[in-house]
């Protein structure tokens, strides 16, 4: 925290005052804060609240490169939903992710901006006896603080872990600063807590118009936040790594796992929410992250909406409309979308499916979720261009792909502005949608060895969506040596590789790694790799000029004073070679430090402006 936090007030908000006396000028405008007793109406709870809606939550990004707040830091690339899951093994840019490869520094540790935010709430809740009007619309304003609350103190929970629980505003002196870190269960009971309360405050809706947040959202939230911390408790205390409560009990963690059971379950029975589908399996999942008005949707809980009129809008559309974007999705997360009649992707029909570039994305062999996450060659790109044959792997910037996977989703192929310029584009932000709901609560469900039937049952209509058969759990467990989560049982397998393949490139990736403390099985000694170059038909194509550019070249080791956009794994005469982009970064893997990466250090500053108590994170 800082020595002084100062309250926030909205932008653009102006006290206004008036010279008449005993008149209807009297009467305070309705856009405006009073001057005496602060948030004294209705409508100034309204306007108060605003401001949380604004920069903080989940949004799309404006660029591919800077950082945004309040996530967590990722080093190089991810800004936005579509780009937020850079640097973990869904996608890659070309420059390496100092977070998940264990480059982060103590130098470039974090500020805690949450606080200033926790501030304007315990403002919020300190005043918020002064308005009067009526008690139910006021207390969904209060709801909302509570639920904006839990949402800033699980988002330093992420980052840094357990942090002090202020629940008042506090003044600026020093003394007041330096007070020790909280338990992590303090925390996320807490969290928890402030998130039961909103339940019981927000409005019952059955659609999400309004763009605020409701009871289902706060729910879908608690069932969010309950889920990563049973997980980040069980597993990390599995590995006996710093990070897990030393003294928490099973009991705890299988509560936490039950309250995200309930509240996912809760929206589910509430019967207002469905998976979006029109039966089309081939443009339905993809539909769903280009419609420009999602209010009428019943998989939409909450999201952001664009205009560019307004210019309220984002760019993630011209940077995918290049087929590059300066990124790639990775041959992990290819292999793990299933074969279209539901079974894992191996052996003899994965190796002669990458034989010919792009038919190992086909709808006709695999999961149609993969062709419409992927930049599948003549699908359309933007007006009057299709994806090309083959992707630009030996451009430069964002004209490149890193992988040769191109990023599909979210691009609005059909609006010529979005895809031209910067700050055109207007696809939505998706922050709470139904599948995460019932995402949730599979996983938890399985982590309490409940019943398989209920797990399939929550699953299926996902599957039914892309066209795919109903959950096997037999049929589809995947025993091949080389595959990460081969020692989960089958029903947990099932359920991670469904999240996995269902949230790709929506930011929830580097999230699961870390609750599932699974960076040993997913990062740690590996480099992310792309599409088979070599063994394919990508060495045999006359890819010079045109849409390419200049002739494919890779080299095993550059030539000196030769700049190489490509590089490929395994060794000169090798068969088959995959696209390998940090081969000479990375050389032995990531680096990723299980001992001390799985938060990010505290700025030494914090140390001291609490006079030592808080205590650096493990292994900083």
């Amino acid at each position: 925290m800082k020595k002084n936090l100062n309250i926030c007030v909205v932008l653009g908000l102006l006290f206004v005052f008036s010279a008449c006396k005993k008149s209807f000028l009297d009467l305070e405008p309705l856009d405006t804060l009073s001057t005496t007793n602060s948030l004294a109406s209705t409508n100034e709870l309204r306007m108060y609240m605003n401001q949380f809606y604004q920069g903080s939550q989940l949004n799309q990004g404006t660029s591919i490169y800077p950082e945004t707040f309040p996530l967590q830091p990722t080093g190089v690339g991810g800004t936005g939903i579509a780009f937020n899951d850079a640097g973990t093994d869904n996608m890659i840019f070309s420059a390496v992710n100092t977070r998940t490869s264990g480059l982060f520094s103590l130098s470039a540790a974090p500020e805690i901006k949450e606080y200033v935010a926790v501030r304007n709430l315990n403002y919020f809740f300190e005043h918020f006896k002064n308005a009067k009007g009526n008690a139910a619309e006021n207390n969904k304003f209060l709801g909302e603080a509570r639920f904006f609350r839990a949402y800033y103190y699980f988002a330093m929970l992420k980052k840094i872990g357990a942090v002090t629980w202020v629940n008042q505003v506090l003044p600026g002196e020093k003394e007041v600063m330096e007070v020790p870190r909280a338990s992590r269960t303090l925390i996320v009971d807490s969290v928890l807590a402030d998130l039961d309360q909103a339940v019981t405050l927000l409005p019952s809706v059955a659609n999400s118009a309004s763009m605020r947040v409701h009871k289902d959202v706060a729910l879908a939230f608690k069932s969010r936040v309950a889920l990563y911390e049973a997980t980040w408790e069980k597993y990390h205390k599995a590995k006996n790594d710093p990070f897990f409560t030393k003294d928490i009990s099973a009991e705890k963690i299988q509560n936490y796992f039950e309250q995200a059971r309930d509240a996912a379950s809760a929206v589910m029975t509430g019967n207002k929410w469905s998976v979006y589908t029109t039966g089309k399996p081939l443009e339905d999942y993809g539909n769903l992250f280009m419609t420009t008005d999602l209010s009428a949707n019943p998989e939409i809980l909450f999201w952001k909406k664009y205009n560019a009129n307004e210019n309220i809008a984002h760019s993630v559309s011209k940077y995918t409309s290049t087929g590059g974007a300066d990124l790639g999705l990775t041959l992990s997360l290819v292999d793990d979308y299933l074969t279209r009649d539901g079974r894992p992707f191996l052996g003899t029909e994965r190796a002669d499916a990458q034989k010919i570039y792009a038919k190992e994305l086909s709808p006709l062999l695999r999961d149609p979720r993969l062709g419409q996450t992927i930049a599948v060659p003549g699908k359309p790109l933007k007006p009057g261009v299709v994806v090309p044959g083959y992707p630009p792997i030996n451009q430069t910037g964002f004209n490149k792909s890193t992988t040769g996977y191109p990023l599909y989703k979210f691009l609005e192929y059909n609006n010529a502005a979005a895809v031209s310029d910067d700050f055109k584009s207007v696809a939505p932000a998706i922050v709470f949608r139904y599948a995460e709901v019932l995402l949730n609560y599979a996983e938890a469900v399985a982590e309490l060895g409940g019943d398989p039937g209920s797990i399939a049952n929550a699953l299926n209509p996902l599957r039914t969506r892309a066209g795919m058969p109903a959950v096997d759990f037999n049929r589809e467990y995947n025993t091949d040596a080389s595959y990460p989560f081969r020692n989960l049982g089958s029903v947990i397998q099932a359920v991670r590789r469904e999240r996995r393949v269902e949230l790709a490139a929506e930011g929830m990736r580097l999230d699961d790694i870390m609750r599932w403390a699974a960076a040993d099985e997913l990062l740690i000694g590996k480099r992310q790799l792309g599409t088979l170059f070599v063994g394919s038909d990508m060495t045999s194509q006359n890819v010079t000029g045109g849409f390419y550019g200049a002739s494919l070249l890779y080299y095993d080791t550059a030539p000196a004073g030769k700049s190489v956009n490509l590089y490929l794994n395994g060794n000169a005469g090798d068969g088959l070679r995959y696209i390998d982009p940090f081969k000479s970064i990375l050389p032995n893997g990531s680096g990723f430090n299980p001992q001390r990466d799985y938060l990010l250090p505290i700025q030494q500053r914090m140390v001291q402006l609490t006079g030592g108590k808080w205590i650096q994170n493990p292994g900083w």
